[in-house]
């Protein structure tokens, strides 16, 4: 079956849901295709808040019927947006067995293609009204391409609190973070260890499983999966929880591993009891009996069983502990076995480790890092890693572990002082780099005394409580495009681990150049991504809109003043053009309208107000309203059709004859044209998904801006794509 989850993180979870109960699913009531009647989408029990759901509905099926049409474009759209994310089942177990909470540091070590990752960014968001969460996630993935899909994935939902970065997991790199003055090591709270496997638990919906599985692949899996699972153990704070996966129920890449990796800890992890989380989820125990099988069909029931020639192939740490009171102390069966024709889902395997006290080969350390307990949110953490990667006991002197810790520091300090004064993070990668991926942009952080930021501040009236420290560019040199922003913890781990890390994306877009707004007093226009970051902070340019004006400016492509409101207009005359805010409060005294705040950016002219809002988020906010956006295949294309012949008229009407507002509204086309990237994909988010409802007036909005784009606005474009 088809799964999805409502967005923890929207603002508006309560009404998509009480949208799809009241309205999408009770139209699917009783009807009937090809006489049969169509099964409806079933929440899953185990998913707290009724916020997950699934259906058995074939594509075959959604073409049949127009109601169903209908529930397969709100699904489409609304994913786009990220107010609802499509996931299996069995993958959203993880996050919610790792008991996330806003102020944990996050690292998801395997995270492509980000459906997990997703789910963690929501759970820091519980909060809608803090805007910048304590804690951040740090989304790992080795393959360079892969990363890109989990930049697409973490956009949707617009986040100051992630970071995606490029790193083999086996040896992801010790991130140090300063804290009052001094540098330390940085542990994470919560780790999420969902390992490349063989996938056999996926056979149901993956045809490749059949043809090339083999019992070869989880013996080729094994000492990858455990190298990462120890590398994570290596990050984890003390009184962590890992949580280690796989979409596999192969022992050997599941048990084989956590057993290896326990009696290794020697004390220092544990299997958490998590048989009361999650009630109503079906699930069997971790096993703690199995054979090894080579690809020939010899079967080994211990390690001295198996001939030299095969001890490549298999190694010690494949087989169960022979010893009794280990096994029992390993409580093996805490782990879980979910399997599929329990709650018809794929097969999947989880355990969660908590861990008690440093790894035993990380208890020597310089005593550099043992001055005073690390504070990670509100978990205390003692240093526990030496911070040089290393898995080995080192031997020497205490005395020569100091002197040479301190000389790597101030080698350190020497190499990263000038880029740290500048607020650079991460020099240009150098040539050979092209081999491991695309290059990327440095993170320049904008100086505290930057001449770009006073005329921002002034022009929107930002509250002095405003951290813009947090502010970046993806520009060393030049002019700056885009302003970014990031949270005050991430700003730290970028800082001050330049050299360590490979960062492909992090912050979130938060105003845009525009230079016709150098008139008007200032050149960066709000970018709608960011809204609802920067708004507590914005105390000037904010009109308050009723929800007539709401959909006025959803719906049209560029309204004349004398559309709206008479207060909103009254508040209109008052202000100067330029980028606005655009507010909807709603009223208690009318439930039967919208009941959740709504904010918008939007542009002020001489004679019209508009917004520029995503096409899946006018459509997210139309729908919230009532309002039908739906329209079938056949009339999109008459729609497009006749939509052509009406813009081509429009435009020689306005050769032939331009006044005072006709110059407005060219204005504001044009500002539109450089604006593009506000309702335009780049390619990684087009490939994700085919967006395939469409709406006249806004097709007709992007056709009328492709006709005035000026030179730069393209330049501003190509760099978009590539930020």
């Amino acid at each position: 079956p088809v799964s999805f989850r409502v967005s923890l993180a929207c603002s508006h979870a309560k009404e998509i849901l009480h949208c799809l109960k009241e309205k999408y699913f009770r139209e699917l009531q009783d009807l009937e295709v090809d006489g049969q009647k169509v099964e409806m989408p079933q929440s899953l029990s185990w998913y707290p808040e009724e916020l997950a759901w699934h259906t058995n509905l074939s594509r075959k099926i959604l073409r049949k019927s127009p109601q169903l049409e209908k529930f397969h474009q709100f699904l489409v759209s609304e994913t786009e947006c990220g107010n609802i994310s499509r996931q299996e089942a069995v993958s959203m177990i993880p996050p919610l067995l790792l008991d996330v909470s806003p102020h944990h540091k996050i690292l998801d070590m395997c995270a492509a293609p980000g459906s997990k990752t997703a789910q963690l960014i929501e759970m820091l968001h519980a909060d809608m009204n803090v805007p910048f969460p304590k804690g951040f996630v740090i989304a790992n993935d080795v393959d360079n391409k892969r990363c890109y899909l989990l930049v697409h994935q973490a956009k949707r939902l617009n986040s100051p609190c992630i970071m995606v970065v490029n790193h083999d997991a086996s040896s992801i790199p010790n991130l140090q973070i300063d804290v009052d003055g001094r540098k330390e090591i940085l542990f994470y709270d919560r780790i999420l260890c969902d390992v490349p496997c063989s996938g056999d638990g996926t056979m149901r919906k993956n045809i490749d499983v059949w043809k090339k599985w083999t019992t070869q692949n989880s013996l080729q899996l094994h000492g990858l999966q455990l190298r990462i699972a120890t590398r994570g153990v290596e990050q984890l704070a003390e009184g962590g929880r890992m949580v280690y996966s796989t979409c596999s129920l192969n022992p050997i890449e599941n048990e084989a591993v956590i057993a290896s990796l326990l009696e290794k800890s020697q004390g220092a992890l544990e299997l958490a009891d998590v048989s009361s989380e999650l009630p109503g989820l079906k699930r069997m125990p971790g096993i703690t009996k199995w054979k090894v099988m080579l690809k020939d069909g010899q079967w080994f029931e211990e390690w001295k069983d198996v001939p030299s020639n095969r001890q490549t192939q298999i190694r010690p740490t494949m087989f169960p502990v022979k010893d009794e009171e280990k096994l029992k102390a390993m409580n093996l069966e805490r782990c879980l076995r979910i399997l599929p024709h329990h709650q018809n889902t794929g097969g999947f395997f989880v355990a969660v480790l908590i861990k008690k006290s440093p790894m035993p080969w990380n208890k020597r350390q310089p005593k550099v890092h043992q001055k005073l307990p690390q504070r990670t949110g509100d978990t205390e953490v003692k240093a526990a890693n030496s911070g040089n990667g290393s898995d080995c006991i080192i031997e020497e002197p205490a005395l020569a572990e100091n002197e040479e810790s301190k000389k790597m520091q101030e080698l350190q300090c020497s190499d990263t002082e000038q880029s740290k004064k500048e607020g650079v993070c991460g020099p240009p990668p150098s040539k050979k780099m092209k081999l491991f991926g695309f290059k990327e942009d440095p993170f320049v952080f904008l100086p505290e005394d930057d001449p770009l930021f006073l005329p921002i501040q002034k022009f929107y009236a930002l509250d002095p409580s405003f951290p813009k420290m947090n502010l970046l560019t993806r520009t060393q040199e030049g002019k700056k495009r885009q302003l970014y922003m990031v949270s005050k913890e991430l700003r730290n781990v970028l800082l001050n681990n330049s050299e360590k890390m490979k960062v492909i994306n992090t912050g979130i877009k938060v105003w845009s150049r525009n230079s016709d707004g150098e008139q008007f007093g200032c050149a960066f226009r709000l970018a709608q991504e960011g809204i609802y970051t920067l708004y507590p902070f914005i105390h000037a340019r904010i009109i308050n809109v009723c929800i007539e004006d709401v959909k006025i400016l959803l719906t049209q492509e560029n309204p004349f003043l004398s559309k709206f409101s008479s207060e909103t207009q009254k508040k209109v005359k008052d202000m100067a053009m330029g980028s606005i805010v655009l507010k909807y409060d709603p009223d208690p005294e009318k439930p039967h309208d919208l009941q959740c705040p709504i904010v918008l950016c939007g542009w002020q002219g001489k004679t019209s107000l508009r917004a520029f809002v995503p096409k899946n988020e006018r459509l997210h906010y139309l729908r919230m309203m009532g309002v039908e956006v739906f329209k079938a295949k056949r009339k999109e294309e008459e729609l497009e059709n006749k939509t052509e012949e009406e813009v081509q008229h429009r435009l020689a009407q306005t050769e032939e004859g331009m006044d005072v507002e006709d110059k407005e509204h060219d204005l504001v086309t044009k500002m539109e044209a450089e604006i593009g990237e506000e309702s335009s994909q780049s390619p990684v988010e087009n490939s994700a998904m085919e967006i395939e409802n469409k709406i006249e007036d806004l097709d007709q909005s992007s056709k009328n801006a492709n006709t005035h784009v000026s030179q730069e606005s393209k330049d501003t474009d190509a760099s978009n794509v590539k930020d």
